[in-house]
């Protein structure tokens, strides 16, 4: 397994993430994010699913399958993660989806502190009565959900209307797309602005729950 990693201090709290479906975990997003989290005092360690690794060798360039197929290799990821200290485990959008169906059997047994979740993908784009949010029903893993208002993977409206377990924290993003980057002419502010302010509600959910 290999990881890229920022911030790597020992006794920091590790957040491990995984990249969305269709970006790599050096695209500059997430280059931003782990740059941002090491900066506010985390070691950030990010991984590859074996089918975007795949890629960069000549390997298919499919859409990868269901987010279930790959938590085997999210397991495997945390078992193979170095150093010490607490760990929160999350990603972007699918990789957030798939940490959040390995998060409360690993919390249950003391192996993490939380779940963080940057652009979650509470459904498909034009999809909303097919949701995927079973497993927040009843999560008491403490999670931080940072998202866009008018993510087409579900907006401020949309998940308003959500049964979510209590421990499951929204952070929103004005304005911010799937990438929570905002309309500069509407908001004023740029993607870069919003990057920073997930850093932030990161580093105060951590202080919780850490």
């Amino acid at each position: 397994m290999e990881f890229l990693l920022n911030g790597d201090q020992p006794g920091r709290v590790t957040i491990l993430l995984a990249h969305g479906a269709g970006a790599a975990m050096d695209t500059p997003w997430m280059t931003a994010v782990a740059e941002g989290l090491a900066a506010s005092g985390f070691r950030v360690a990010r991984f590859e699913f074996s089918y975007m690794a795949a890629r960069r060798v000549g390997g298919s360039k499919r859409p990868p399958g269901k987010a279930e197929k790959y938590i085997p290799e999210y397991l495997a990821a945390i078992e193979a993660l170095p150093g010490d200290g607490p760990v929160v485990i999350g990603g972007k959008s699918m990789g957030g989806r798939v940490a959040s169906l390995c998060a409360q059997a690993l919390f249950d047994a003391g192996r993490i502190q939380g779940l963080l979740c940057l652009g979650f993908p509470f459904h498909a784009p034009n999809k909303p009565e097919k949701t995927r949010i079973e497993q927040f029903a009843t999560m008491t893993c403490p999670t931080l959900i940072c998202q866009g208002t008018r993510d087409p993977f579900g907006t401020q409206e949309e998940v308003a209307e959500y049964a979510l377990a209590p421990d499951v924290t929204l952070r929103w993003l004005e304005d911010g797309d799937h990438d929570m980057k905002p309309r500069k002419r509407v908001t004023g502010l740029g993607l870069q602005d919003h990057l920073n302010t997930v850093v932030d509600h990161t580093t105060a959910w951590s202080r919780q729950i850490c």
